[in-house]
């Protein structure tokens, strides 16, 4: 039992550090070497849990950067209150509240699509079932808003769906060039002003 924590606990290592440096330096230019010097593990310890760079790229967008989506911007999707306040709040507070560090190195997940997305067919799949499923969640409340009348009936679900997840990943990548949050307010105002559109 205690070699399996410990195995757990060497993998959960690689994983954590794997992210942190693809998310800081990119996926191409992170090499298995860079990976276990900044872990101090050696290279068995990694081929042990992972047959290679492409496997474990795999696993980081699937266990790291999936998770990260779903927590910050699909989990709050799913609850009970006005549709145009949990849109606000998931786009627009979530903006707000990420750290300079964050801002500074963009969103971990449309780093990947652009980096690797057009790469080979197992990332773009990993990559689009987290868009696919942020759009379904969208959906689903942009939809509920409109049923219950708080978002005007003439809405296209699917297009503003759409349209959020491009405006804000789009804005996420844009800040990394900036020193400052003014392009964030500027993004915040006209989102804000998008929302206020739809809403009844």
């Amino acid at each position: 039992m205690q070699q399996e924590q410990k195995s757990e606990l060497t993998r959960q290592t690689i994983l954590n550090e794997s992210f942190k440096l693809f998310y800081e330096n990119g996926f191409k230019t992170t090499s298995v070497d860079k990976i276990m010097k900044a872990t101090n593990l050696s290279k068995g310890a990694f081929y042990h849990h992972y047959k290679n760079k492409r496997e474990l790229g795999l696993a980081v967008i699937s266990l790291k950067v999936q998770k990260r989506v779903f927590d910050g911007m699909i989990t709050p999707l799913y609850k009970s209150g006005d549709a145009v306040d949990i849109l606000k709040s998931t786009f627009l507070d979530r903006l707000k509240s990420f750290p300079i560090y964050d801002k500074q190195h963009g969103c971990p997940m449309n780093n990947f699509i652009n980096e690797i997305g057009d790469m080979e067919i197992a990332y773009q799949a990993a990559l689009k079932k987290i868009i696919e499923e942020w759009k379904a969640a969208l959906i689903q409340l942009i939809d509920r808003g409109k049923s219950e009348g708080s978002i005007k009936s003439n809405v296209n679900s699917q297009a503003a769906a759409v349209y959020l997840i491009s405006a804000f990943e789009g804005i996420r990548g844009i800040r990394k060039l900036y020193d400052d949050d003014l392009i964030l307010d500027e993004y915040i105002s006209g989102l804000s002003l998008y929302l206020d559109q739809i809403k009844k």
